[in-house]
């Protein structure tokens, strides 16, 4: 009897466990299953955060470009109703109005120059090594003035004779 009894008994623990299992098994699953969408949402948000950013600077740059062009427009169109008022003034206010530009920029550049003397002479004098006193002299501004000038005077003008 204790047979016939142990075997119903484990049977039917058994026969318990067993139709329990995959339940069990489905619970964990839907967990796991639950979190792995939640991670996949999180990263398809990180994503749209991305996307979004890229949008509003590509906005950025295509305002910016075009009020850079706007800019150039106006500074264009400025020039040209210029040189027609120097055009129908004639004589010695043409010359006047061509002269300007070469003067300041001569003006601009001794001042600048001079000031550069001066500074790498006293620093210099005050001890420091001549290459040194060479990369302070050559800032990002007197390079940003030296390049701006040369290329106006030469590589417009150049650019213009080849109808660039």
């Amino acid at each position: 009897m204790f047979d016939l009894l142990s075997g119903g008994l484990l049977g039917g623990i058994f026969g318990g466990v067993f139709r329990l299992a995959p339940e069990v098994l489905k619970f964990f699953d839907k967990k796991n299953e639950r979190q792995h969408e939640l991670s996949m949402f999180d990263k398809q948000c990180d994503l749209e955060k991305v996307r979004g950013q890229q949008k509003l600077a590509e906005i950025g740059a295509a305002r910016d470009a075009a009020i850079d062009v706007g800019v150039m427009d106006a500074f264009n169109s400025a020039i040209q109703q210029q040189a027609e008022m120097v055009k129908a003034a004639g004589g010695w206010s043409a010359a006047l109005s061509a002269s300007v530009r070469p003067v300041v920029t001569y003006w601009v550049l001794l001042i600048w120059s001079f000031a550069h003397i001066w500074f790498a002479w006293n620093a210099w004098a005050n001890g420091l090594p001549p290459a040194e006193v060479f990369k302070q002299i050559m800032s990002p501004d007197f390079a940003a003035l030296l390049s701006g000038t040369i290329n106006f005077w030469f590589l417009d003008r150049t650019l213009k004779q080849r109808g660039l």
